[in-house]
């Protein structure tokens, strides 16, 4: 038995493009370096669990490098968090960000990044190439405040 395809078009499902902006453009954050991103990622961060897993979180910034907004992207385990980078290319490009700036904890406090955070670092950079929405840094956040690696300060974003 086949299945019948409708022909009237006007019952499809709708795909809405959405931002609900709650700041005006002047008074949003700014995050021009490492330091100021962390400082926004902490505000937002889970400070009670931070040792117990990992969680992964996007920064969305327009030209200016004003922060749009946030997203919590994935939680995780103990000693990994799986991340689909289509949902967060997709908030990415529902808030018309040019810009993103990833954060991801370590819950043991080692802030050496692993082989697998620099490949998927540099497949979220060059998927944002492609969508002309560059990656501007990546953090690696440890369990004590003011704890924390950017991959752009120590040349791995190249």
């Amino acid at each position: 038995m086949e299945a019948q395809v409708r022909k009237d078009w006007s019952v499809m499902s709708e795909i809405e493009l959405v931002y609900k902006n709650k700041i005006k453009a002047s008074e949003r954050p700014l995050a021009t370096d490492s330091e100021k991103a962390y400082r926004l990622f902490a505000s937002v961060w889970n400070w009670d669990s931070i040792e117990l897993r990992e969680e992964f979180k996007v920064l969305f910034l327009n030209n200016g490098r004003r922060v749009l907004g946030w997203l919590p992207v994935a939680t995780g385990g103990i000693s990994a968090v799986s991340i689909d980078q289509r949902l967060m290319f997709a908030a990415a490009l529902r808030g018309a960000a040019t810009g993103i700036i990833l954060a991801h904890n370590h819950p043991s406090g080692n802030l050496t990044p692993s082989t697998a955070d620099l490949v998927f670092t540099r497949e979220i950079r060059l998927s944002g190439e492609i969508l002309k929405i560059e990656l501007l840094d990546h953090l690696i956040i440890g369990p004590q405040r003011n704890q924390y690696l950017s991959l752009a300060d120590e040349g791995e974003l190249v």
